[in-house]
C-alpha cells in the first residue's frame, strides 16, 4: 500500500506516548540515562528486549514486520560502525512517500526527540536507507534501516 493510498492521518497512541516520555523524564531526573529502546517500547507497545540492532530479527516470530512506515510502528536501524547496538524509533507521522517523522530516544545523547523529520534516500524507495534531520533543515549522514515492527494493535488490522 502506498502512502498515497494510506495517508494514516491518526498518530500515535497518546497515553503509550505520553507513558514512554514519563518514563523517560523520570529516569533522567534520578541522573540514569534514557534510552531508544525503553522508549520505544513504551511508546508502541512493541515489547521487545535487547539492544536494538537485535529487534527486527526477534519481531520475526512475534510481530508483523513491513518495509513501509505506518504511523505507531518502530524503525529498527541496523547496527553500524557509528551505531554498534543499532537504534529504534517511533513512526509518529507520515508527511509523503519518502519522509515521515519519528518520536525516539536518546539520538541526541539522554534526551527524547519528538517529531524529528527522517527522509527515506535508500535507491529503490524501500527504507533500506535514510538521513534524519538532527539540527534543523540539516540531515545527517546515511543510516541503515531494517524495516518496521508493527505493533500489536496494527498486526490484527493488517
Amino acid at each position: 500500500m502506498s502512502f498515497a493510498e494510506d495517508p494514516q492521518q491518526g498518530g500515535l497512541d497518546p497515553d503509550l506516548l505520553s507513558q514512554a516520555i514519563h518514563q523517560a523524564n523520570a529516569l533522567r531526573s534520578a541522573g540514569a540515562r534514557i534510552w531508544c529502546v525503553p522508549f520505544a517500547r513504551a511508546a508502541s507497545g512493541v515489547d521487545i528486549r535487547g539492544n536494538a540492532n537485535t529487534w527486527w530479527m526477534k519481531a520475526a516470530s512475534e510481530f508483523d514486520r513491513s518495509h513501509e512506515p505506518s504511523i505507531g510502528a518502530v524503525m529498527a536501524f541496523s547496527g553500524t560502525r557509528k551505531l554498534p547496538m543499532g537504534h529504534v524509533a517511533v513512526v509518529s507521522k507520515l508527511v509523503s512517500d519518502r519522509e515521515i517523522e519519528v518520536d525516539h530516544a536518546n539520538w541526541v545523547r539522554n534526551r527524547i526527540s519528538l517529531g524529528m523529520r527522517v527522509l527515506d534516500v535508500s535507491p529503490n524507495n524501500d527504507w533500506s536507507a535514510v538521513r534524519v534531520e538532527s539540527n534543523p533543515g540539516q540531515f545527517g549522514r546515511v543510516y541503515p534501516v531494517d524495516g518496521f515492527i508493527l505493533p500489536p494493535t496494527m498486526m490484527a488490522s493488517n
